[in-house]
């Protein structure tokens, strides 16, 4: 008997909707990916800590590991304390720093898993910067703790740089100071002003080809100290034109949850191989892991075909739960972890599951089921008819 749900849609008018309910792909075991797969991994709210949720932080630390217990186990790596965890929208330094640690300590658990963890300056208030050397010792508090722990440095854009620096030269000098510093190969993050304001006009310009001279020119003065750049700009065109340019050996890892199926899959420019595709550190893999396992083994087996075919469907998907405004767009990858089963609620950090509306919801729910991404179709109507209830959908 199909599974059958009452739906708004966005003209506030209710429609039958019949679950597809077809079962996710599973992923072929011991395959070995011919990319690197990072999943940017959200954190699991305590729903019961006594806290004030707009002001304060309470996280479930078991449900949070055996999320990223979960990803390791389909092969993906995960992108530590991180934006998809609401990292400065929610998620505090301290809070970040021990996630970061029970991380790396579950990490040594399993064979081969990959952690890199997110370092910023986000326990600088951006207004309590008054120069680029406020910065650079943000960035080194944050970098030794992180170290100490044996953890592999994301190196964050700071809001606070982007308040202070007065041109291209303020951004050489403080990312040519961290990079001489690092003990092994970080990664580097370019995140544009869709998924935060406050990060307009990073590099020094708002000229995106002219910041991107700026990027390139730090990483190839700094290119051993440089395991890749993420960029999440959502623009495939500028991530193409970009990695073309890196030093050889330096990665380009997505960031584009518009168009990362094509970026991954890669255009083959060029002898060297890192210039002919892309990488991938994606928020969306959180939402569609199963699926991006499977869709990177197909392509690690030389099966392009059934690589777009796994993947393609969840396009759609993750264009809705990215779409504008986009630094709402946590809110739909929870979502989808209540909706299967990984957690037993639909509350977040800060309180931003109010972020995205009930019509929203509903059509991710329609695209999560058209994409295969509904591992328990029962259990996620029946939890899609809870949130209508609270609506007071009947």
């Amino acid at each position: 008997m199909a599974l059958t749900l009452k739906l708004p849609t966005a003209r506030g008018a209710l429609e039958d909707y019949a679950l597809r309910g077809t079962a996710p792909v599973k992923p072929a075991a011991g395959v070995k990916f011919n990319r690197i797969a990072y999943s940017a991994a959200h954190v699991v709210a305590d729903p019961l800590a006594p806290i004030d949720p707009w002001l304060q932080c309470a996280v479930d630390w078991d449900a949070t590991i055996a999320y990223r217990q979960r990803l390791w186990s389909l092969g993906l790596g995960v992108a530590e304390a991180m934006d998809t965890a609401q990292r400065g929208m929610g998620l505090d330094w301290p809070t970040s720093l021990e996630l970061i640690r029970r991380s790396l300590d579950a990490a040594r658990d399993v064979p081969g898993a990959l952690v890199a963890s997110g370092c910023g300056t986000d326990h600088l208030a951006p207004e309590n910067a008054k120069s680029v050397d406020d910065v650079i010792r943000a960035y080194e508090e944050q970098m030794a703790a992180i170290e100490k722990l044996g953890g592999k440095l994301i190196v964050m854009a700071s809001r606070a740089l982007a308040r202070v620096a007065k041109g291209p030269a303020d951004y050489e000098q403080v990312y040519g100071r961290i990079l001489s510093q690092a003990r092994q190969p970080v990664v580097l993050h370019w995140l544009g002003d869709m998924f935060d304001p406050a990060l307009a006009g990073y590099w020094g310009t708002k000229d995106v080809d002219a910041a991107m001279d700026t990027a390139i020119g730090i990483i190839a003065a700094h290119a051993s100290k440089v395991d890749g750049i993420k960029i999440s700009l959502l623009d495939k065109d500028k991530e193409i034109a970009m990695r073309r340019r890196l030093p050889a050996g330096v990665r380009m890892y997505t960031g584009d949850d518009f168009n990362y199926a094509e970026l991954i899959a890669g255009d083959g420019f060029g002898q060297e191989p890192t210039h002919g595709k892309s990488d991938a550190l994606l928020g969306i893999f959180d939402a569609i892991a199963p699926a991006a396992s499977a869709a990177l083994g197909e392509l690690a087996q030389g099966n392009l075909e059934r690589f777009h075919a796994i993947l393609g469907p969840t396009v759609p998907l993750s264009r809705h739960i990215f779409a504008a405004p986009t630094r709402f767009y946590k809110t739909g990858v929870v979502f989808m972890a209540w909706l299967n089963g990984h957690q037993k609620h639909f509350t977040m950090v800060g309180g931003q599951q109010s972020t995205r509306s009930l019509p929203h919801l509903a059509e991710l729910f329609r695209l999560a089921d058209a994409a295969n991404l509904l591992e328990q179709p029962e259990l996620a109507a029946r939890r899609m008819k809870t949130l209508l209830d609270l609506h007071g959908v009947q």
